[in-house]
């Protein structure tokens, strides 16, 4: 969001830039798919599509396009990071990767206000082309398709940001709260327990509420965007949790716990009528092994397993 609002002041004061975006990338890369900056006039630019000679080279090629004051087309660039061919980058990490060299000028500001106001939509680039459509959910974050280097196509899921529900509000769910808001996420915490201090202190996030437990349901969206972390104070609360929730659609749901811990409460919930292919889904116990032990290192590994499912 940051980066279109950046991207509209700049236009509205300099009334033109260079729009660079990584439509595709393979193997290691170092520009990911959706990676993004823009050039302006003044020789000022933010964002980054990958960075190192390469990102150099495409800076300095926007510039020049800028003060020639070129009328150019939307146009393909692929990059190499290995070898001495034509397209080669200079790096070596193997990968490669494609990025849409797009001029923008006023006339572009209305396509720039939709992606910053509206909730959500589909960013639409071609050859020919820049649109936003709104009110669309294209089910996954990118496509990108290509026949020849005039006739392709890339979209991109606007306004999709991940939503991530943490239910318990302790010293880990507060470290957890903080941590995987700064690295993305859309963050609503909740307890049970009035008056925690660890609920009130944790002052950096603004969605958070105290709730009964037995009606989680009412509280939390479906959706291939929502993710969910379960670290209670208490089995029974994770079970009852586990049980309003598991058969419900998310890209990730998880609980803390010891191995001991989850084996029991899983056994209890198959007693009740759930079946193993149910409890499969959950990521028990939560984080990636790293043999965290404070509050804040169990935080980082439950925010790289959520970044993993994010990006896988």
């Amino acid at each position: 969001m940051n980066f279109w609002k950046s991207l509209h002041t700049a236009l509205k004061n300099q009334e033109k830039l260079i729009l660079l975006i990584v439509v595709e990338s393979l193997k290691s890369s170092p520009g990911r798919q959706g990676f993004k900056m823009f050039v302006a006039p003044d020789n000022t630019f933010q964002g980054t599509i990958g960075g190192g000679v390469m990102e150099f080279g495409f800076v300095e090629e926007a510039k020049k396009e800028l003060q020639e004051n070129t009328d150019s087309k939307i146009r393909l660039k692929r990059q190499i990071h290995r070898g001495t061919k034509p397209e080669s980058s200079g790096m070596i990490c193997s990968g490669e990767q494609s990025i849409a060299f797009i001029p923008l000028s006023t006339a572009h500001l209305s396509i720039i206000d939709c992606l910053i106001n509206n909730p959500k939509g589909v960013l639409n680039i071609s050859a020919s082309d820049l649109s936003y459509q709104k009110n669309i959910d294209m089910g996954s974050k990118f496509n990108f398709q290509k026949k020849s280097e005039k006739q392709w196509a890339y979209k991109e899921q606007i306004h999709q940001k991940p939503k991530l529900y943490i239910i318990g509000a302790g010293h880990v769910g507060a470290a957890t709260s903080k941590l995987c808001q700064q690295v993305g996420f859309d963050v609503v915490l909740f307890d049970n327990r009035p008056n925690l201090n660890t609920f009130e202190s944790n002052t950096e996030i603004a969605n958070k509420h105290i709730i009964d437990y037995n009606c989680i349901a009412d509280y939390i969206e479906e959706g291939l965007h929502v993710y969910i972390v379960v670290m209670t104070h208490g089995y029974k609360d994770d079970k009852i949790i586990l049980a309003a929730l598991v058969n419900k659609q998310f890209k990730f749901l998880g609980a803390m716990g010891s191995s001991v811990k989850i084996k029991i409460m899983f056994k209890t919930l198959i007693k009740e009528g759930f079946l193993q292919t149910d409890l499969d889904k959950i990521h028990a116990p939560l984080g990636l092994f790293i043999k965290s032990e404070t509050p804040q290192e169990i935080a980082v590994s439950v925010a790289a397993q959520l970044i993993k499912a994010k990006n896988n």
